[in-house]
């Protein structure tokens, strides 16, 4: 059966941005736009149709990846027990950090001082939009009675601190052994429990 338009707009885009990140760890952000096209199998013209510029590109990247993180805090039911959701949240970082995210992160890094609007770019669209929506979700679930949570921000940061540790900075600088999925779920796990017998009500 034939795709519709849409569909393969859509592949075309997860093409490109999967070219992209692949082209930005190999090549730094000075890759030229015509290289992640030909990786992508799309025209030049038909990237720049969808992204006007590198700096929109890895803008979207960046949201790609957001987007996997907060959509684990709203993939159960709205009923789901906190413990089941932020650990579903910790998985999806942990599983990033296994992938290429950590080389392309680094890439924007080495760059952040040449492009610093870029930078806060990256930082807005990526890790602040991720932190301000667990908070959310942490103050939703604080006034639904099922935590105790009186500063969801300052919450959020702790989650995510006891999820990163060092190995996100292990990440970065290319140390970190990849996990298997036992691992990542034992973590995942154990953050989650830890975090919600610390906030209990």
């Amino acid at each position: 059966m034939p795709r519709v338009a849409g569909q393969i707009d859509e592949a075309k885009t997860e093409a490109i941005l999967e070219a992209a990140a692949d082209v930005f760890a190999e090549r730094g952000l000075a890759a030229p736009m015509e290289v992640i096209a030909r990786r992508a199998g799309v025209s030049k013209q038909t990237l720049y149709n969808r992204y006007r510029g590198k700096n929109e590109l890895v803008r979207a990247l960046v949201i790609q990846k957001s987007d996997q993180i907060i959509g684990s805090l709203h993939a159960r039911d709205a009923q789901a027990e906190p413990r089941e959701v932020l650990a579903d949240f910790a998985r999806t970082i942990l599983n990033l950090a296994n992938s290429k995210s950590p080389v392309f992160l680094r890439t924007i890094i080495q760059s952040a001082g040449e492009m610093p609007d870029l930078a806060r770019e990256v930082f807005e669209a990526g890790p602040l939009r991720s932190r301000l929506e667990l908070a959310a979700y942490l103050a939703e679930q604080a006034r639904a009675g099922r935590l105790a949570v009186d500063e969801p921000e300052q919450a959020a940061e702790f989650f995510a601190g006891m999820v990163s540790g060092q190995r996100q900075l292990r990440a970065l600088l290319g140390l970190n052994p990849p996990m298997s999925p036992e691992q990542i779920d034992s973590l995942a796990r154990e953050a989650a429990d830890r975090f919600v017998k610390a906030y209990a009500p």
